[in-house]
């Protein structure tokens, strides 16, 4: 019996193993065919190949420029290539073999030609740009086989007969540009009720506009028929244009998930008159919400001019090794964006590109070094792979343009988690939390100062330049721009709390002055408050100085934060926290602990053997007194 037992078990073993391998080459073979099919596109389109680095020896889903596969690496899903060069008709029998494509980018390009009839293959499409190129013929009769299909983007080619009933059938729609075309005959009833997006200016349309599109601005219609303009719109739904821009950009934040990605179209329609680009970086640039990159220091030029009249032939979007992002420089200026924050070394953006994909933009201000010595400082920054520093993904240098892309981190800040309003679903940060965003950042910055042969300085340490990576450790960003930066300027007020004193008088940044921001970092942890910040008397006190006095007076208990006195048995572990951030801030640069060593003394911080709360009725218990500490 036990021998049968054995066989089963090895039997089954066996059968998974066969199946798990099955699977494989299964896999395999399918991506090997996506692989083919655009290989094949690749060789009968014509194109300048600089742009592609596609090549048979290397795998598709982590190293081809524009390429996205499925999470089990079986299929090709996205296929984003603009401004590649590409010019001619596409190939039959090329894309169209990529049957589980969702997003499809070929946008400012020269392709010609009529619309590929074998994209009927593409039944799970839900993305599709074809903007800016020199497509003609009519449109597709028949737009039923793509009923995933978001958001469609035509504009400016050459396409020309009537506007097809069938796209009535794409109940998923969200927003629709046809403008700029040449499209004529009358503006079809399109029952779509959750389009939110509609541009069909600058045709040849006529007739009336029908009921169930008059909800949307009369300027969608301009450059056709003036009869198209003969109706009073109703109530509208959200709908962005260059002329409204200003009062709907500051509520980008309160839209549904499907709203955000029709707005994300909006840095694609490129305006509905023929300046209209032109008119929405303006409006752009006066609202609140500030598109990318901001107010162009040449007058009323628009970012991208005074890009492009700058720039030599090298001058472009500079990717690191291991970053899978397939946008270009063109893609950040129209993509929709909004400030994140203005700090010491510049501004600080969230692009929103046209696949929804998000990015954090910093275009730096006073640059002080030329594009060799950038350059290299910018090489030394994205050579860093550690989990708690934050991948520097590319950077841009120009004259007049100095930008550095990250990640987007949706959480926040930990400035934003401490010092944020607290709204109904928001809690403040629990005390685990705070000792693994301490524990992370230390790391963080303890690996940031072993580069560059031990000389590397973060230089721009605070809270809002902290974030929680995917373990909930804390992980830094922004570092390494004190030294191509003019002399460091006297801070915001915010950030003053942060600085050394001896960068008060030297305006130099050092390893050290690290320490002691880190410093001020564990006092916000533990005592929830800002370093800077203001009484109800509107008494400005700085962080450090009120901490010191208050341990003086050994009242440590008046130290921390409210909420982590509710947590039993943490008062050794709190006041230990404390010791560390008091050595980190002492006056004295030479008696601050290297960073390794504070990263040792948090990590054997006695977090107690329960952190459970404390019923919100209960009083709160008192810590143990903290023993006066050097340099307070």
């Amino acid at each position: 019996m036990e021998k049968l037992q054995a066989y089963a078990l090895h039997f089954l073993v066996g059968s998974l193993f066969l199946l798990s391998r099955f699977r494989e080459i299964v896999s395999e073979t399918v991506v090997e065919s996506d692989k083919q099919a655009l290989l094949d596109f690749a060789d009968k389109v014509h194109h300048s190949r600089r742009h592609l680095n596609w090549n048979e020896h290397s795998s598709v889903c982590k190293n081809w420029t524009g390429i996205a596969c499925s999470e089990d690496g079986s299929r090709v899903i996205s296929v984003r290539l603009p401004g590649v060069g590409f010019h001619g008709p596409i190939p039959a029998n090329t894309l169209s073999r990529l049957s589980a494509l969702q997003i499809l980018s070929l946008r400012s390009n020269g392709i010609n030609g009529s619309f590929p009839l074998d994209f009927g293959n593409f039944k799970n499409l839900t993305f599709l740009y074809l903007q800016h190129n020199n497509f003609s013929g009519p449109l597709p009769l028949d737009f039923s086989v793509w009923r995933n299909l978001t958001i469609v983007n035509l504009s400016n080619n050459e396409f020309n007969g009537s506007i097809p009933q069938s796209i009535s059938s794409l109940s998923q729609l969200l927003a629709l540009n046809l403008a700029n075309n040449s499209l004529s005959g009358e503006v079809p009833d399109l029952d779509l009720p959750n389009l939110q997006l509609l541009n069909l200016s600058y045709n040849d349309l006529i007739g009336v506009v029908p009921k169930s599109l008059q909800r949307f601005p009369k300027s969608v219609y301009l450059g056709n028929n003036d009869s198209l303009l003969d109706y009073t719109v109703s109530t509208s739904p959200i709908v962005l244009t260059p002329h409204d821009h200003n009062s709907r950009a500051k509520n980008v934040g309160k839209l549904s998930e499907k709203a955000l990605l029709g707005i994300v179209i909006v840095g694609s329609v490129v305006g509905v008159l023929g300046f209209g680009f032109m008119l929405f970086v303006c409006f752009l640039r006066r609202t609140t919400v500030d598109g990318f990159p901001g107010k162009s220091e040449k007058g009323n030029m628009s970012p991208e001019k005074s890009i492009s009249r700058s720039q030599d032939a090298s001058n472009k979007l500079v990717f690191f090794e291991g970053c899978n992002y397939a946008f270009d420089l063109e893609d950040l200026l129209r993509a929709s964006a909004e400030v994140l924050g203005k700090g010491t070394f510049g501004t600080a953006y969230k692009a929103i590109l046209e696949d929804a994909t998000m990015v954090v933009v910093k275009r730096l201000k006073d640059v002080n070094v030329g594009k060799k010595e950038f350059e290299q400082q910018m090489n030394i920054i994205g050579s860093i792979k550690h989990e708690n520093v934050i991948e520097l993904r590319a950077y841009y240098y120009s004259k007049d343009e100095k930008l550095m892309v990250y990640d987007y981190y949706s959480q926040g800040s930990v400035a934003s988690m401490l010092h944020g309003k607290q709204g109904d679903n928001k809690t403040p940060l629990d005390w685990k939390t705070r000792v693994n965003i301490a524990i992370g950042a230390a790391k963080g910055i303890a690996r940031i100062h072993i580069e560059n042969s031990g000389k590397l300085v973060h230089g721009n340490i605070k809270s809002s330049n902290i974030f929680l990576n995917s373990q909930q450790f804390g992980c830094v960003s922004d570092l390494g721009l004190s030294t191509i930066m003019s002399a460091l300027a006297p801070p915001i007020a915010r950030a003053s709390g942060y600085r050394a004193p001896e960068v008060t008088d030297t305006r130099k940044a050092t390893q050290p002055s690290d320490v002691y921001s880190f410093g001020v970092i564990l006092l916000e942890l533990l005592t929830g408050k800002s370093p800077v910040h203001t009484t109800n008397g509107d008494e400005i006190i700085h962080l450090v100085r009120w901490v010191h006095s208050v341990v003086r007076e050994e009242w440590t208990a008046e130290v921390f934060d409210v909420e982590l006195l509710r947590y039993l048995n943490i008062d050794e572990a709190l006041v230990e926290m404390l010791q560390i951030a008091m050595a980190c801030v002492a006056r004295v640069a030479e008696q601050r602990p290297k960073m390794l060593e504070v990263v040792k003394m948090l990590e054997s911080l006695g977090q107690g053997d329960s952190t459970s709360r404390i019923p919100s009725e209960e009083k709160p218990k008192n810590p143990t007194p903290l023993p006066s500490s050097p340099g307070s």
